[in-house]
């Protein structure tokens, strides 16, 4: 049965599995970069192959391929351009307000990363958002036949 009203809670299940995407993949403290790829590109020790590691870089692959599918087509370019905008403002607003600071490097890295995960939750929800707002469904063309 689908789920004809999109609530908060959607959202933040989405948001919750592009943290999850985005922080596996990469961050400051410990990640798959530095796991996996880190001793293949010389910026950490470990060993340099393993089948587990290819495999969850699979997984990875495939979820970002989902995520930034998705995003892409929900948002557009000029939608992407104002998520974008949206939370580099937002940063700089934060930062100019002393809210945050730049006296720890890792601050922008953690930043970009959230933005990041922001930007394909929005993406991953925008066709339901946008139905709620607007009215309007979104299709895609998925027969080609001419009737």
């Amino acid at each position: 049965m689908a789920v004809s009203r999109f609530k908060t809670q959607h959202f933040l299940i989405r948001l919750v599995a592009a943290l999850v995407l985005v922080f596996i993949t990469y961050n400051p403290v410990y990640s798959y970069y530095e796991w996996a790829l880190g001793p293949l590109l010389g910026t950490a020790e470990g060993t340099s192959f393993s089948v587990l590691k290819a495999f969850i870089g699979l997984v990875l692959i495939i979820g970002w391929a989902i995520f930034i599918r998705a995003t892409q087509r929900s948002l557009g370019a000029f939608g992407l351009a104002l998520a974008a905008a949206f939370f580099v403002l937002l940063f700089w607003l934060l930062f100019d307000q002393g809210i945050l600071s730049l006296e720890k490097p890792d601050v922008i890295t953690w930043l970009v990363l959230i933005a990041v995960a922001g930007i394909m939750a929005v993406g991953m929800s925008w066709s339901h958002i946008r139905r709620r707002m607007s009215g309007q469904l979104d299709v895609d063309e998925t027969d080609d036949r001419a009737d």
